[in-house]
């Protein structure tokens, strides 16, 4: 089963948060031109996967104290006003010691995080991903990895650079954005 988007007319944010709130049981994401995204849940073995992604990187930012780690369901309000759930993401303490009291509280925080993770499932689209990380490159993100688990192979992207494909690492760097981060990818797929 794939994400189905509903087309209606543009909804003010209240209006998304009032049919998420309607609809808890729902995955759902909005898209900058107001499309409703409704995603199906993960495959177990997608679960299992992005657990295992989420606890290293979750594991090496309780070690290092640089920032906060988010999971699969937080939502981010990015600039250009899409609301995108990211796998797994990261920010700085900066980015979220720039936003106010109440914009940390809220249903889904305006920022673009420095670093995300898209898991591709059984269920997605590959390029329906790939337009969704470079949404994210245009909106601020500095780092996302694409882990297509079926090929094994990871399209890395990077702010002002050519997305680099790899096949089947072992590990991937954090590079500068995560500094001492590496992934170990045997534990995922």
């Amino acid at each position: 089963m794939t994400a189905i988007a509903f087309k209606i007319p543009r909804l003010t944010m209240d209006q998304f948060v009032e049919i998420c709130q309607m609809n808890p049981d729902l995955r759902l994401e909005l898209t900058a031109i107001g499309d409703v995204i409704i995603m199906p849940p993960t495959h177990s073995w997608t679960g299992k996967q992005n657990s295992g992604l989420t606890a290293q990187l979750w594991n090496w930012n309780d070690r290092t104290h640089q920032g906060i780690v988010f999971d699969s369901s937080t939502g981010f309000t990015l600039p250009n006003g899409a609301v995108r759930s990211p796998d797994a993401s990261w920010v700085t303490h900066s980015q979220w010691d720039s936003l106010t009291e109440e914009q940390r509280r809220e249903e889904f925080s305006p920022l673009a995080p420095a670093f995300v993770v898209e898991l591709r499932s059984s269920s997605d689209s590959l390029e329906k991903l790939r337009e969704k990380m470079q949404e994210y490159l245009n909106n601020g993100v500095l780092l996302g990895w694409l882990l297509d688990s079926k090929t094994r192979q990871v399209e890395v992207y990077r702010s002002g650079q050519r997305v680099e494909v790899l096949d089947s690492p072992a590990t991937l760097s954090g590079e500068d954005i995560l500094p001492g981060f590496v992934l170990d990818l045997r534990k995922i797929w």
